[in-house]
């Protein structure tokens, strides 16, 4: 355990599981008080708070659609209620499917599905927790891309286009609120398997480390790292920027 987010509360969105799960975690040992935000099932995200308690951290889970603003007001009434004090650090990690469709097969409301979750929702967590972060002074919006932006996936559209969205909207919002003191970053995973991905295949996996110059997978932590790391003090003149965490598979822009 450190000490480097201590006395700081953090809101994950989608931490009951895959990467939001470690991102939590890793927030938690160094001591941040960890809201672990979850769509629908409360099992997963309680089982994401007994891991933090096992380890002598503190979370709890509260269960908000993140693209509701109703549903956000009332989440973020709640964080207070709880701990008496306003989200420090905002990690913006939901995601919903991720279907690949061709340009025929794709419509608006397919774009739409991806664009809610990465530019809306957290849009709308932004205008929630920014007042209380300018009355300090301080605070760290953390969002979660992909590398996908720079590779172009074909048959991912969708989701391209909305992630590539982010990297516009972080550092708008950095040189925005860099004079409040807050801070807004990118951090943007490769391929990184979670639960989600249990059906890929072996082979799929191999092909996939043969183009990293590293020549492993990503493993969850290493996002959760770099996301302690920009939430941290030692990462305190450091905003607008993007962080690419995939052992050298492509280059941010």
């Amino acid at each position: 355990m450190g000490n480097r987010l201590s006395g700081k509360i953090a809101l994950v969105t989608g931490g009951s599981r895959g990467l939001g799960r470690r991102i939590c975690q890793a927030l938690a040992r160094e001591e941040a008080k960890v809201v672990v935000n979850y769509a629908h099932s409360i099992d997963d995200a309680q089982e994401t708070c007994n891991l933090i308690k096992s380890e002598g951290g503190e979370a709890t889970a509260i269960q908000a659609d993140i693209t509701d603003q109703n549903q956000i007001d009332k989440l973020i009434a709640k964080i207070e209620e709880i701990y008496g004090q306003r989200v420090d650090i905002l990690v913006n990690n939901a995601t919903g499917p991720q279907p690949e469709l061709s340009i025929e097969e794709n419509t608006w409301g397919t774009y739409m599905d991806q664009i809610k979750f990465f530019v809306k929702a957290p849009l709308l967590l932004a205008k929630a927790v920014l007042s209380g972060m300018k009355e300090k002074g301080a605070g760290q919006i953390i969002n979660i891309g992909s590398d996908v932006v720079q590779s172009g996936e074909a048959n991912f559209s969708n989701y391209v286009t909305a992630k590539s969205a982010m990297i516009g909207m972080t550092r708008s919002w950095a040189k925005e609120l860099g004079p409040k003191g807050i801070r807004v970053n990118l951090v943007t995973p490769g391929f990184t398997p979670v639960e989600r991905h249990a059906d890929i295949s072996q082979e799929s996996i191999e092909r996939h480390k043969e183009q990293v110059p590293l020549r492993r997978m990503g493993q969850p932590e290493d996002i959760a790292n770099a996301v302690v790391f920009l939430a941290s003090e030692e990462s305190g003149f450091i905003t607008g920027q993007q962080l690419t965490v995939n052992g050298g598979k492509s280059f941010g822009v």
